[in-house]
Protein backbone atom coordinates (compact mmCIF):
# COMPACT_ATOMS: atom_id res chain seq x y z
CA UNK A 1 0.00 0.00 0.00
CA UNK A 2 1.02 3.54 -0.77
CA UNK A 3 1.04 6.24 1.66
CA UNK A 4 4.33 6.16 3.45
CA UNK A 5 5.25 9.51 0.84
CA UNK A 6 3.14 12.82 1.35
CA UNK A 7 3.06 14.34 -1.42
CA UNK A 8 2.25 18.36 -1.36
CA UNK A 9 2.36 21.08 -3.93
CA UNK A 10 2.26 24.85 -4.01
CA UNK A 11 2.94 27.58 -6.02
CA UNK A 12 4.34 31.13 -6.28
CA UNK A 13 1.10 33.10 -6.63
CA UNK A 14 -1.93 31.91 -5.54
CA UNK A 15 -3.85 33.00 -8.52
CA UNK A 16 -2.09 34.51 -11.58
CA UNK A 17 -3.24 37.13 -13.66
CA UNK A 18 -5.17 36.83 -16.82
CA UNK A 19 -3.04 37.83 -19.91
CA UNK A 20 -2.90 37.11 -23.38
CA UNK A 21 0.85 36.16 -23.30
CA UNK A 22 2.32 33.29 -21.29
CA UNK A 23 3.62 33.74 -18.15
CA UNK A 24 6.60 32.03 -15.86
CA UNK A 25 5.37 30.25 -12.30
CA UNK A 26 7.50 28.37 -10.18
CA UNK A 27 5.93 25.22 -8.90
CA UNK A 28 7.24 23.57 -5.46
CA UNK A 29 6.41 19.87 -5.14
CA UNK A 30 7.60 18.75 -1.70
CA UNK A 31 7.80 14.54 -1.06
CA UNK A 32 8.17 13.68 2.84
CA UNK A 33 8.49 10.21 4.56
CA UNK A 34 5.63 9.80 7.28
CA UNK A 35 3.87 7.58 9.65
CA UNK A 36 5.51 4.22 10.57
CA UNK A 37 8.69 4.60 7.64
CA UNK A 38 10.05 7.17 9.87
CA UNK A 39 11.06 5.00 11.83
CA UNK A 40 12.61 3.07 9.70
CA UNK A 41 16.07 2.49 9.81
CA UNK A 42 18.07 0.25 7.38
CA UNK A 43 21.63 -1.39 8.23
CA UNK A 44 24.42 0.23 6.35
CA UNK A 45 27.77 -0.65 4.31
CA UNK A 46 29.82 2.13 4.23
CA UNK A 47 33.13 2.23 3.04
CA UNK A 48 35.70 5.40 4.42
CA UNK A 49 38.20 6.19 2.01
CA UNK A 50 40.45 8.59 2.81
CA UNK A 51 43.51 10.61 1.96
CA UNK A 52 46.79 10.09 3.94
CA UNK A 53 49.10 12.26 1.32
CA UNK A 54 51.92 14.49 2.79
CA UNK A 55 50.07 17.33 2.43
CA UNK A 56 47.32 16.20 4.95
CA UNK A 57 50.26 16.52 8.14
CA UNK A 58 49.39 18.03 11.27
CA UNK A 59 45.97 19.12 12.19
CA UNK A 60 44.61 18.02 9.10
CA UNK A 61 45.32 14.29 9.63
CA UNK A 62 44.36 14.89 13.69
CA UNK A 63 40.93 16.22 12.94
CA UNK A 64 40.48 13.36 10.02
CA UNK A 65 41.04 10.78 12.66
CA UNK A 66 39.21 12.05 15.10
CA UNK A 67 35.88 12.58 12.22
CA UNK A 68 36.41 8.87 11.42
CA UNK A 69 36.66 7.25 14.86
CA UNK A 70 33.52 9.47 16.00
CA UNK A 71 32.03 7.90 12.89
CA UNK A 72 32.51 4.57 14.35
CA UNK A 73 31.02 5.46 17.24
CA UNK A 74 27.83 5.74 15.24
CA UNK A 75 27.40 3.15 13.19
CA UNK A 76 25.60 0.17 14.89
CA UNK A 77 27.08 -3.70 15.19
CA UNK A 78 24.70 -4.87 12.18
CA UNK A 79 26.33 -2.26 9.78
CA UNK A 80 28.98 -2.89 7.48
CA UNK A 81 32.13 -0.65 7.30
CA UNK A 82 35.42 -0.70 5.50
CA UNK A 83 38.65 1.88 5.44
CA UNK A 84 40.42 2.55 2.63
CA UNK A 85 43.40 4.96 2.64
CA UNK A 86 45.33 6.37 0.07
CA UNK A 87 48.19 8.59 -0.89
CA UNK A 88 49.99 7.53 -4.10
CA UNK A 89 49.56 3.82 -3.13
CA UNK A 90 46.62 2.30 -1.40
CA UNK A 91 45.86 0.46 1.82
CA UNK A 92 42.47 -1.29 2.84
CA UNK A 93 42.97 -0.53 6.23
CA UNK A 94 40.06 -2.52 7.66
CA UNK A 95 38.42 -5.23 4.87
CA UNK A 96 34.45 -4.99 5.03
CA UNK A 97 33.24 -6.17 8.02
CA UNK A 98 30.53 -5.68 10.98
CA UNK A 99 31.28 -2.32 13.14
CA UNK A 100 30.89 -4.63 16.16
CA UNK A 101 34.04 -4.10 17.80
CA UNK A 102 34.28 -0.17 17.25
CA UNK A 103 37.86 -0.10 19.39
CA UNK A 104 39.76 -2.48 17.22
CA UNK A 105 38.41 -0.31 14.46
CA UNK A 106 39.48 2.99 15.75
CA UNK A 107 42.72 1.65 17.01
CA UNK A 108 43.24 0.39 13.12
CA UNK A 109 42.57 4.56 12.10
CA UNK A 110 44.98 6.11 15.01
CA UNK A 111 47.50 4.39 13.54
CA UNK A 112 47.30 6.35 10.22
CA UNK A 113 50.16 8.32 9.30
CA UNK A 114 50.72 10.85 6.44
CA UNK A 115 52.95 10.47 3.44
CA UNK A 116 53.37 10.11 -0.47
CA UNK A 117 51.33 11.83 -3.22
CA UNK A 118 47.89 11.69 -4.35
CA UNK A 119 46.27 9.13 -6.61
CA UNK A 120 42.61 9.08 -5.76
CA UNK A 121 41.52 6.45 -8.26
CA UNK A 122 43.43 3.79 -6.37
CA UNK A 123 41.81 4.41 -3.21
CA UNK A 124 38.45 4.63 -5.01
CA UNK A 125 38.57 1.01 -6.64
CA UNK A 126 39.82 -0.55 -3.54
CA UNK A 127 36.88 1.64 -1.62
CA UNK A 128 34.00 0.43 -4.60
CA UNK A 129 35.69 -3.51 -4.14
CA UNK A 130 35.02 -3.89 -0.59
CA UNK A 131 31.47 -2.03 -1.15
CA UNK A 132 30.54 -4.60 -3.58
CA UNK A 133 30.90 -7.52 -0.84
CA UNK A 134 28.11 -6.25 1.27
CA UNK A 135 25.67 -5.13 -1.44
CA UNK A 136 22.22 -5.78 -1.21
CA UNK A 137 19.13 -4.04 -1.61
CA UNK A 138 18.23 -4.40 2.18
CA UNK A 139 21.60 -2.19 3.08
CA UNK A 140 22.40 1.56 2.11
CA UNK A 141 25.74 1.63 0.38
CA UNK A 142 27.98 4.50 0.51
CA UNK A 143 31.47 6.10 -0.26
CA UNK A 144 32.59 8.58 1.76
CA UNK A 145 35.66 9.73 -0.06
CA UNK A 146 38.02 13.17 1.57
CA UNK A 147 40.78 14.61 -0.43
CA UNK A 148 43.01 17.61 0.49
CA UNK A 149 45.04 17.84 -3.30
CA UNK A 150 44.91 17.27 -6.75
CA UNK A 151 44.85 13.48 -8.19
CA UNK A 152 47.86 13.15 -10.52
CA UNK A 153 47.13 12.00 -13.87
CA UNK A 154 43.89 9.64 -12.98
CA UNK A 155 40.86 12.04 -13.08
CA UNK A 156 39.26 10.33 -15.76
CA UNK A 157 39.63 7.23 -13.91
CA UNK A 158 38.06 8.58 -11.03
CA UNK A 159 35.00 9.58 -13.04
CA UNK A 160 34.65 6.30 -14.57
CA UNK A 161 34.35 4.86 -11.05
CA UNK A 162 32.62 7.36 -10.33
CA UNK A 163 29.88 6.11 -13.12
CA UNK A 164 30.66 2.05 -11.94
CA UNK A 165 29.29 3.17 -8.22
CA UNK A 166 26.28 5.10 -9.74
CA UNK A 167 25.01 1.94 -11.73
CA UNK A 168 25.55 -0.37 -8.71
CA UNK A 169 23.40 1.67 -6.32
CA UNK A 170 26.57 3.16 -4.58
CA UNK A 171 26.19 7.21 -4.45
CA UNK A 172 29.51 8.66 -3.16
CA UNK A 173 29.99 11.92 -0.67
CA UNK A 174 32.67 13.35 -1.92
CA UNK A 175 34.47 15.61 0.52
CA UNK A 176 37.38 18.41 -0.69
CA UNK A 177 39.70 19.69 2.47
CA UNK A 178 41.25 22.79 2.00
CA UNK A 179 41.67 25.08 -1.06
CA UNK A 180 43.75 23.14 -3.61
CA UNK A 181 41.56 20.19 -4.52
CA UNK A 182 39.69 20.31 -7.83
CA UNK A 183 36.26 21.21 -7.48
CA UNK A 184 34.91 20.21 -10.87
CA UNK A 185 36.08 16.67 -10.08
CA UNK A 186 34.70 15.67 -6.64
CA UNK A 187 31.72 17.84 -8.24
CA UNK A 188 31.60 15.26 -11.50
CA UNK A 189 32.19 12.18 -8.84
CA UNK A 190 29.09 13.32 -6.95
CA UNK A 191 26.50 13.71 -9.90
CA UNK A 192 27.98 10.39 -11.78
CA UNK A 193 27.34 8.26 -8.19
CA UNK A 194 24.24 10.20 -7.40
CA UNK A 195 26.16 11.19 -4.32
CA UNK A 196 26.86 14.95 -2.71
CA UNK A 197 30.21 16.75 -3.01
CA UNK A 198 31.02 19.54 -0.57
CA UNK A 199 34.15 21.56 0.92
CA UNK A 200 35.87 21.56 4.13
CA UNK A 201 37.89 25.21 4.98
CA UNK A 202 41.53 24.58 5.61
CA UNK A 203 41.31 26.88 8.75
CA UNK A 204 38.32 25.00 9.88
CA UNK A 205 39.77 21.37 9.86
CA UNK A 206 37.47 20.80 13.42
CA UNK A 207 34.22 20.82 10.68
CA UNK A 208 35.91 17.13 9.50
CA UNK A 209 34.08 15.67 12.47
CA UNK A 210 30.73 17.42 11.69
CA UNK A 211 30.49 16.50 8.24
CA UNK A 212 31.02 12.55 8.97
CA UNK A 213 28.60 12.18 11.61
CA UNK A 214 26.27 14.18 9.39
CA UNK A 215 26.61 12.01 6.36
CA UNK A 216 26.99 9.17 8.15
CA UNK A 217 23.68 9.88 9.80
CA UNK A 218 22.00 10.95 7.07
CA UNK A 219 22.22 7.45 5.10
CA UNK A 220 21.45 5.95 8.66
CA UNK A 221 17.72 8.05 8.33
CA UNK A 222 17.21 6.49 4.46
CA UNK A 223 14.25 5.08 4.23
CA UNK A 224 13.09 5.55 0.85
CA UNK A 225 15.11 4.47 -2.64
CA UNK A 226 15.29 4.54 -5.86
CA UNK A 227 12.63 7.26 -6.11
CA UNK A 228 12.12 9.01 -9.76
CA UNK A 229 9.33 12.08 -10.24
CA UNK A 230 6.78 12.49 -13.69
CA UNK A 231 5.67 15.60 -14.24
CA UNK A 232 2.55 15.28 -16.53
CA UNK A 233 1.67 18.67 -18.20
CA UNK A 234 -1.31 19.55 -19.99
CA UNK A 235 -1.68 21.12 -23.71
CA UNK A 236 0.57 24.06 -23.78
CA UNK A 237 2.22 24.03 -20.66
CA UNK A 238 6.26 23.85 -21.17
CA UNK A 239 8.70 22.95 -18.48
CA UNK A 240 11.90 25.67 -18.67
CA UNK A 241 14.21 24.24 -15.66
CA UNK A 242 13.64 21.64 -12.76
CA UNK A 243 15.65 22.27 -9.51
CA UNK A 244 16.59 20.02 -6.52
CA UNK A 245 15.56 22.50 -3.61
CA UNK A 246 16.11 20.31 -0.68
CA UNK A 247 18.31 19.00 0.85
CA UNK A 248 20.53 20.65 -1.34
CA UNK A 249 20.22 23.40 -4.70
CA UNK A 250 21.17 21.29 -7.40
CA UNK A 251 19.88 21.85 -11.54
CA UNK A 252 18.56 18.84 -12.38
CA UNK A 253 18.40 17.17 -15.73
CA UNK A 254 15.28 15.45 -17.02
CA UNK A 255 14.08 13.33 -19.40
CA UNK A 256 11.71 13.80 -21.81
CA UNK A 257 8.67 10.38 -21.40
CA UNK A 258 6.61 12.04 -24.44
CA UNK A 259 5.79 15.85 -25.61
CA UNK A 260 3.94 16.60 -22.51
CA UNK A 261 5.87 14.03 -19.66
CA UNK A 262 9.06 14.39 -18.19
CA UNK A 263 11.00 12.40 -15.61
CA UNK A 264 13.32 13.52 -12.89
CA UNK A 265 15.12 11.11 -10.48
CA UNK A 266 15.28 12.04 -7.33
CA UNK A 267 17.14 8.83 -5.94
CA UNK A 268 17.05 7.62 -2.08
CA UNK A 269 15.59 10.40 0.57
CA UNK A 270 16.04 10.18 4.26
CA UNK A 271 13.09 10.56 7.16
CA UNK A 272 14.88 14.01 8.13
CA UNK A 273 14.21 16.35 5.00
CA UNK A 274 12.52 14.21 1.96
CA UNK A 275 13.19 16.03 -1.15
CA UNK A 276 11.52 19.24 -2.48
CA UNK A 277 12.13 20.46 -6.43
CA UNK A 278 11.64 23.49 -7.97
CA UNK A 279 9.98 23.26 -11.77
CA UNK A 280 9.93 26.62 -13.48
CA UNK A 281 7.11 26.25 -16.43
CA UNK A 282 5.65 28.47 -18.71
CA UNK A 283 1.92 28.83 -18.73
CA UNK A 284 -0.50 29.33 -21.63
CA UNK A 285 -3.11 32.60 -21.10
CA UNK A 286 -6.13 31.14 -20.08
CA UNK A 287 -9.64 32.58 -19.02
CA UNK A 288 -10.09 33.24 -15.23
CA UNK A 289 -11.07 29.82 -13.58
CA UNK A 290 -8.86 27.23 -12.22
CA UNK A 291 -7.38 24.74 -14.16
CA UNK A 292 -5.48 21.63 -13.65
CA UNK A 293 -1.87 22.13 -15.45
CA UNK A 294 -0.19 19.35 -14.43
CA UNK A 295 -0.03 16.33 -12.30
CA UNK A 296 3.18 14.95 -10.40
CA UNK A 297 3.69 11.39 -9.61
CA UNK A 298 6.29 9.92 -7.14
CA UNK A 299 7.59 6.28 -7.51
CA UNK A 300 9.53 5.16 -4.72
CA UNK A 301 10.82 2.09 -3.22
CA UNK A 302 10.98 0.66 0.26
CA UNK A 303 13.24 -2.37 0.73
CA UNK A 304 13.02 -2.72 4.42
CA UNK A 305 9.87 -2.95 4.25
CA UNK A 306 9.66 -5.05 0.70
CA UNK A 307 7.74 -2.57 -1.19
CA UNK A 308 8.81 -1.87 -4.75
CA UNK A 309 7.09 0.47 -7.31
CA UNK A 310 4.65 2.65 -4.50
CA UNK A 311 3.32 5.85 -6.10
CA UNK A 312 2.04 8.84 -5.11
CA UNK A 313 -0.09 10.99 -7.09
CA UNK A 314 -0.93 15.06 -6.84
CA UNK A 315 -2.71 17.29 -9.66
CA UNK A 316 -1.18 20.97 -9.91
CA UNK A 317 -4.38 23.01 -10.07
CA UNK A 318 -3.73 27.08 -10.51
CA UNK A 319 -6.32 30.18 -10.48
CA UNK A 320 -6.38 32.80 -13.51
CA UNK A 321 -8.05 35.89 -12.56
CA UNK A 322 -8.89 39.37 -13.36
CA UNK A 323 -8.66 41.20 -10.20
CA UNK A 324 -5.19 42.60 -10.03
CA UNK A 325 -4.88 42.97 -6.34
CA UNK A 326 -5.34 39.36 -5.98
CA UNK A 327 -2.94 38.35 -8.85
CA UNK A 328 -0.38 40.75 -7.53
CA UNK A 329 0.16 38.29 -4.10
CA UNK A 330 2.67 36.08 -4.03
CA UNK A 331 3.13 33.00 -1.64
CA UNK A 332 6.18 33.91 0.82
CA UNK A 333 7.68 30.65 1.44
CA UNK A 334 7.50 29.94 -2.12
CA UNK A 335 8.92 32.96 -3.35
CA UNK A 336 11.99 32.37 -0.58
CA UNK A 337 13.06 29.70 -1.84
CA UNK A 338 13.15 31.40 -5.71
CA UNK A 339 15.15 33.92 -4.14
CA UNK A 340 18.12 31.43 -3.08
CA UNK A 341 18.05 29.59 -6.11
CA UNK A 342 18.24 32.27 -7.78
CA UNK A 343 21.11 33.38 -5.90
CA UNK A 344 22.73 29.91 -6.36
CA UNK A 345 22.57 30.57 -10.67
CA UNK A 346 23.90 33.80 -10.31
CA UNK A 347 26.98 33.02 -8.79
CA UNK A 348 27.03 29.78 -11.26
CA UNK A 349 26.95 31.71 -14.06
CA UNK A 350 29.53 33.78 -12.69
CA UNK A 351 31.94 31.03 -12.40
CA UNK A 352 31.28 30.11 -15.75
CA UNK A 353 31.96 33.46 -17.42
CA UNK A 354 34.65 33.76 -15.41
CA UNK A 355 35.91 30.55 -16.51
CA UNK A 356 35.43 31.63 -20.27
CA UNK A 357 36.82 34.91 -19.45
CA UNK A 358 34.34 37.13 -19.67
CA UNK A 359 35.23 39.37 -16.82
CA UNK A 360 32.57 41.70 -17.27
CA UNK A 361 30.04 39.22 -17.32
CA UNK A 362 31.31 37.27 -14.26
CA UNK A 363 31.64 40.52 -12.22
CA UNK A 364 28.23 41.60 -13.27
CA UNK A 365 26.57 38.20 -12.04
CA UNK A 366 28.59 38.25 -8.38
CA UNK A 367 27.58 41.80 -7.31
CA UNK A 368 23.98 40.85 -9.01
CA UNK A 369 24.48 37.51 -6.63
CA UNK A 370 25.64 39.71 -3.66
CA UNK A 371 22.95 41.80 -3.38
CA UNK A 372 20.39 38.74 -3.42
CA UNK A 373 22.20 37.26 -1.05
CA UNK A 374 21.55 40.82 1.09
CA UNK A 375 18.30 40.40 0.93
CA UNK A 376 18.35 36.92 2.47
CA UNK A 377 20.40 37.83 5.66
CA UNK A 378 23.59 35.77 4.11
CA UNK A 379 26.33 38.82 4.81
CA UNK A 380 29.48 36.59 4.67
CA UNK A 381 27.92 34.92 1.13
CA UNK A 382 27.45 38.48 0.29
CA UNK A 383 30.91 40.09 1.36
CA UNK A 384 32.57 36.76 -0.54
CA UNK A 385 31.10 37.56 -3.81
CA UNK A 386 31.60 41.03 -4.00
CA UNK A 387 35.21 40.28 -2.98
CA UNK A 388 35.48 38.35 -6.05
CA UNK A 389 34.27 41.02 -8.38
CA UNK A 390 36.64 43.03 -6.99
CA UNK A 391 39.48 40.71 -7.33
CA UNK A 392 38.16 40.07 -10.95
CA UNK A 393 38.29 44.04 -11.59
CA UNK A 394 41.75 44.51 -10.57
CA UNK A 395 42.62 41.21 -12.88
CA UNK A 396 43.87 39.37 -10.00
CA UNK A 397 41.14 35.99 -10.62
CA UNK A 398 39.14 34.32 -8.54
CA UNK A 399 40.65 32.73 -5.02
CA UNK A 400 40.51 29.16 -4.87
CA UNK A 401 38.83 29.82 -1.40
CA UNK A 402 36.27 32.03 -2.27
CA UNK A 403 34.97 30.07 -5.27
CA UNK A 404 34.70 27.03 -3.27
CA UNK A 405 32.92 28.97 -0.69
CA UNK A 406 30.54 30.35 -3.17
CA UNK A 407 30.23 27.31 -5.36
CA UNK A 408 29.51 25.09 -1.92
CA UNK A 409 27.67 27.35 0.72
CA UNK A 410 25.07 28.73 -1.82
CA UNK A 411 23.78 25.04 -2.22
CA UNK A 412 23.31 24.65 1.07
CA UNK A 413 20.45 27.98 1.61
CA UNK A 414 17.64 26.33 1.58
CA UNK A 415 18.69 24.15 4.70
CA UNK A 416 17.56 27.55 6.40
CA UNK A 417 14.08 27.77 4.91
CA UNK A 418 12.03 30.86 6.32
Amino acid sequence: MAGEVMLSVQTNRPAFPTTGSAQLAYVLIEARPVGAIAQVRMPLNFAFVLDHSGSMAGAKLSNLKAAAKLAIDRLGPDDLVSVVIFDDKVQVLVPSRPADHPSALKREIENIRDGGGTEMSKGMRAGLDELRKGLSPGRVSRMLLLTDGETFGDADICRKLAAEAGRSGIPIIALGLGEDWNEELLDDIAEASRGVSDFIPDRQPEAILKSFEEHVRTAQATAVQNAHLILRLVPGVLPRAVWRVTPLIAKLGHRALSDRDVQVTLGDMDVKQGQSVLVEMLLPPRAPGAYRIAQAEITYDIIALGRVGEKEKVDVVVEFTPDLARASQVNPYVMNIVEKVTAHRLQTQALDEAAAGNIAGATQKLRAAATRLLELGEEELARTALEEARRLEEGKGLSPAGTKKLRYETRKLTQKLD
